[in-house]
């Protein structure tokens, strides 16, 4: 059973950068393809990017392109997430999420991590 816990997320102006980590234990993480959500008050949780078993494939949604930016690394057993330009409305809770396929832009994830708050400032 693998557990995922983010940390990184705290309250930023808009405009700002934010690196979010999510780090793996009881198991590795090279078994899995890795994936950032988020889910912002009173909304369904949403998929954000998506990385592979390697780190040589990334996929992301078309609002995140050129402003997020996912990797990882295996040997630190660890998936990041880099967030640039912030706006008001990333203010989100995120997750990161494993799964044993590539890409899985749904819901459809194995594992999840309880999520980290992200708060930006207008």
């Amino acid at each position: 059973q693998v557990q995922l816990v983010e940390s990184g997320g705290g309250l930023v102006q808009a405009g700002g950068s934010l690196r979010l980590s999510c780090v793996a234990s009881g198991g590795t993480i090279t078994n899995y393809a890795m994936a950032w959500f988020r889910q912002a008050p009173g909304k369904e949780r949403e998929f954000l990017a998506t990385i592979n078993w390697t780190g040589s494939r990334t996929y992301y949604t078309n609002f995140v392109k050129g402003r997020f930016t996912i990797s990882r690394d295996n040997a630190k057993n660890t998936v990041s997430l880099q967030m640039n330009s912030l706006k008001s409305e990333d203010t989100a809770v995120y997750y990161c999420a494993a799964t044993n396929r590539f890409p899985v832009t749904s819901r459809a994830y194995d594992y999840w991590g309880l999520g980290t708050q992200v708060t930006v400032s207008s």
